[in-house]
């Protein structure tokens, strides 16, 4: 949800321009309220002046002399105080606009995040807001403190605002009150996932989240932004409670429950990390990713039934389909599989993929 309450209007009446005006209003002296509250006259001088701010002592005074209720003296010192706050505030960011460049402020715009403003001031405020830190230097300790494994590459890896910004938005659609993760049923609902994949991605969508639930982990489906480039996420997030961030970067029913499977496995391997971020198609040397990726691949296709079909030789569209209904999957996964291991060329039987595409 957007949080349109950015700035408030950087002008206030001070209170102290408020005490002149009543005392004028009384043909007092500043040295004669001095005289009835008891105070210096050098005290009456700066609030009138706005240097000094009215305490709860002196707003009790002033009503006992003045008649106006004290809660009328110290709201308007709150407010006051507040806008002069919020003023030094917006000041410090406009100086820092560079940093907001970085992120991907017009994909967050075009999906209700962030308000449409053409005000960077309020636009920066906005986004410290969708990202809970207080300033471009908190964000920044916050995101040193997450620890994430990368499946890196110099020209696909992500850039770590936007990766930020990702997460995050993950973070925000978590339900309040989401069961603490069990690894036993999670590894128990497995073959029940597995038997989705043959159905339609809208019929699917729901009973998978419901089946993940029951093992304590939030499914959350975030579309891509610019310059994330990621499949997905496995996360262990406050508690005891576990999520699966997926992205949907390919669109695809192979790629959707390749990158599922693998996140499960980073949750079925003890999460040594709490956060891991995968990159689809990028090799990687380590450990984790390699288990993540084994998981994945015997868990959606028997390996002994793989390694039979391959020898046979025969990866025409009917084979392909025969084995897949044998193995309860959807095509698209075989032809995913051997795309992978390199039996068939890249682009061979792409009409036996499904789409994939929530919006």
């Amino acid at each position: 949800m957007v949080d349109h309450a950015a700035f408030q209007p950087d002008w206030t009446v001070p209170p102290g321009a408020v005490l002149e005006e009543a005392l004028e209003e009384r043909g007092w002296s500043q040295a004669e309220l001095a005289r009835r509250t008891d105070r210096p006259l050098k005290t009456i001088n700066e609030i009138v002046r706005g240097k000094a701010a009215i305490t709860p002592d002196t707003a009790i005074q002033f009503e006992r002399a003045m008649g106006i209720p004290a809660r009328l003296w110290l709201n308007l010192e709150r407010v006051h105080a507040e806008s002069e706050a919020r003023h030094a505030s917006r000041q410090a960011l406009s100086k820092n606009l560079e940093w907001l460049r970085r992120f991907p402020t017009a994909d967050l715009q075009r999906r209700g995040k962030l308000p449409r403003t053409r005000d960077k001031v309020e636009l920066m405020d906005a986004l410290l807001r969708f990202l809970g830190t207080s300033s471009p230097e908190a964000w920044q300790r916050q995101w040193d403190s997450v620890h994430v494994a990368l499946r890196r590459s110099q020209r696909y890896a992500p850039q770590p605002e936007a990766l930020s910004v990702w997460l995050r938005w993950g973070e925000l659609e978590v339900p309040l009150g989401s069961p603490a993760f069990d690894s036993a049923l999670l590894r128990s609902v497995i073959p029940t996932i597995r038997t989705l994949t043959t159905l339609d991605p809208i019929a699917f969508q729901q009973p998978l989240q419901e089946a993940l639930a029951r093992a304590g982990v939030v499914l959350l489906l975030i579309p891509e932004l610019s310059g994330t480039r990621i499949s997905g996420a496995a996360r262990r997030l406050d508690g005891a409670r576990a999520a699966i961030q997926l992205s949907l970067r390919h669109k695809t029913d192979d790629q959707f429950w390749f990158a599922l499977f693998h996140e499960c496995g980073h949750l079925l391997d003890g999460f040594r990390r709490r956060t891991y971020v995968d990159v689809v198609g990028q090799p990687t040397t380590d450990p984790d990713e390699v288990r993540a990726d084994e998981f994945a691949r015997d868990a959606l296709i028997d390996r002994v039934a793989y390694d039979t079909f391959v020898l046979e030789r025969r990866f025409d569209a009917q084979a392909v389909k025969r084995f897949a209904d044998e193995q309860h999957i959807a095509s698209g996964i075989v032809v995913g599989r051997l795309r992978r291991d390199r039996f068939i060329a890249p682009g061979a039987l792409a009409f036996l993929r499904r789409s994939i595409d929530w919006g």
